[in-house]
């Protein structure tokens, strides 16, 4: 138990808050049928979550430096148990979101304490053992999600993706508190609420704009106000992020080019590569007709070869400036959502096969390097504020992508469907619409839709490996100390972490 138990609790943990940013993907169609949803409602179902765990991820690792790692991980687990039954119980789309923004508030709490704990508990060779268990199995429940999620959906009903987790957060509670010690930051700490909230009032704003644009258009006013406060938000994050002693983030940081470069690899990583997946699996159940089972394992290809390159550049590309392996990764997630806007009529979903399989590589080049180049590009005092950081960004990707691409997708389909049936079309009442307008121009209009969306995430992923590649120079370089404290978490191991100085 002393040596196993704290990590198989933070596996647990992690396992479950990630699953559920993918396993909710496949059960979109089903969830449209029972609650009545839009399209709207849709992205906000996966942008509830993704977006909570994105704006308080920061936050939540400063409040456990002061409070308690084990004290804030076991509080986020409860929390998210609880958000799991209410997503489970919801009887409208309403009710749902708001759900799902709660389990990603619960998320935040365990995935910003999970480095932190193992980190309190391994040392040496076990440490490094450890972290290499957590990675397998955070990469394994990105790849097991969708298909897990089309069983549930299939089997007893979407309702069990969200039940699923009672069982498991029961024993991740018991083995945290029985296993895993408490531990805290360096004294004199301070949580920046300030700038915490700040954050997500930027990091929502800018989302639910982009989410009404798509309804209501760019320049309508309940688009533009929503950008306005975002606007104003980030203006206040930075003052207060100037001024506090405890920043959330070093804004001297973003002097360093080669940091803002693997920031910029991150923020575009996971929008470019899984934004558009949302949609594909509403077009594949809705108009292709596909179980939710056969949705997931469409996505196979890109998984399975996501962890085969991710293998294969773990062992044979150490050391590889991530300047090659983020920037060319991006160019390959790009050139697979190119190769995926291929899409028409009579298309069906081996069109996707290979454009999957080269986002997959990519995939596997990108995910298992970006987070070592972040931690690279700064001092060890800033490790963990790196850590933090390149993740807050890759969920708030997500989220913004979801939201993008959403947008692209409604805007192409109601120029050839009136608005109002691309919205009922999303929203899975496919069967309604099909006595007004033919089988041809439903799929012709979803088709175009998705490949308006992917051109966009095409394009999106090579401008942001250009970036990638101007701006990231060897981590390996030396780096000036920046002011502050230390990290809300610890620094990684000693390979990972310590650039040469």
């Amino acid at each position: 138990m002393r040596t196993w138990g704290p990590l198989t609790a933070v596996c647990l943990g992690t396992f479950m808050l990630l699953l559920d940013v993918t396993i909710v993907v496949v059960a979109l169609p089903d969830m449209a049928r029972a609650l009545h949803t839009s399209l709207s409602d849709l992205q906000w179902v996966v942008d509830g979550y993704a977006l909570a765990l994105a704006a308080l991820l920061l936050g939540a690792g400063a409040a456990a430096d002061v409070l308690g790692r084990r004290r804030v991980h076991v509080a986020g687990v409860v929390l998210f148990a609880t958000a799991s039954l209410l997503c489970g119980l919801a009887s409208g789309p309403d009710t749902l979101v708001a759900a799902r923004a709660v389990q990603g508030v619960g998320a935040a709490a365990m995935l910003s304490t999970t480095l932190p704990l193992l980190g309190s508990v391994y040392q040496g060779r076990q440490r490094s053992a450890a972290l290499g268990v957590w990675g397998a199995v955070s990469g394994a429940a990105a790849a097991v999600g969708p298909v897990l999620g089309g069983l549930l959906a299939e089997g007893p009903g979407w309702r069990w993706i969200f039940y699923v987790n009672l069982p498991v957060s029961v024993v991740a509670v018991w083995l945290t508190l029985k296993a895993a010690p408490e531990s805290r930051g360096p004294r004199g700490m301070r949580v920046d609420w300030a700038g915490t909230a700040a954050f997500a009032a930027f990091a929502g704003g800018t989302t639910y704009g982009v989410v009404r644009a798509g309804e209501d258009g760019w320049t309508a006013s309940a688009s533009l106000v929503p950008f306005g406060l975002a606007a104003l938000a980030l203006a206040c994050f930075v003052l207060v992020e100037r001024r506090a002693a405890h920043p959330l983030l070093d804004l001297a940081l973003l002097r360093r080019p080669t940091f803002v470069g693997v920031m910029v690899g991150a923020l575009a990583f996971n929008g470019v590569a899984f934004g558009v997946t949302p949609y594909l699996s509403i077009w594949m159940q809705t108009l292709l007709g596909m179980s939710p089972v056969r949705g997931g394992l469409t996505l196979l290809p890109m998984t399975v070869a996501a962890m085969v390159t991710a293998v294969v550049v773990g062992k044979r590309l150490h050391g590889v400036s991530a300047r090659l392996t983020v920037g060319g990764g991006l160019l390959l997630i790009g050139a697979g959502c190119l190769c995926q806007a291929v899409l028409g009529a009579g298309s069906d979903w081996t069109a996707l096969v290979p454009g999957f399989a080269v986002v997959g590589v990519g995939t596997g080049f990108v995910a298992p390097t970006v987070a070592g180049a972040a931690l690279a590009a700064v001092e060890p005092a800033r490790a963990g504020m790196a850590g933090g950081a390149v993740n807050t960004v890759r969920q708030l990707g997500y989220a913004l992508g979801v939201a993008v691409f959403g947008t692209v997708v409604t805007s192409r389909m109601s120029g050839a469907l009136p608005h109002d049936a691309s919205h009922t079309l999303a929203g899975g009442g496919a069967e309604a619409l099909r006595g007004e307008f033919s089988e041809h121009a439903l799929r012709s209009a979803f088709a175009s839709g998705l490949d308006a969306a992917l051109v966009v995430a095409g394009c999106t992923g090579v401008v942001a490996a250009a970036l990638v590649l101007v701006l990231v120079r060897d981590p390996r370089a030396a780096v000036p100390q920046a002011r502050g404290s230390a990290a809300a978490t610890p620094t990684p191991p000693q390979k990972q972490a310590t650039p040469r100085t």
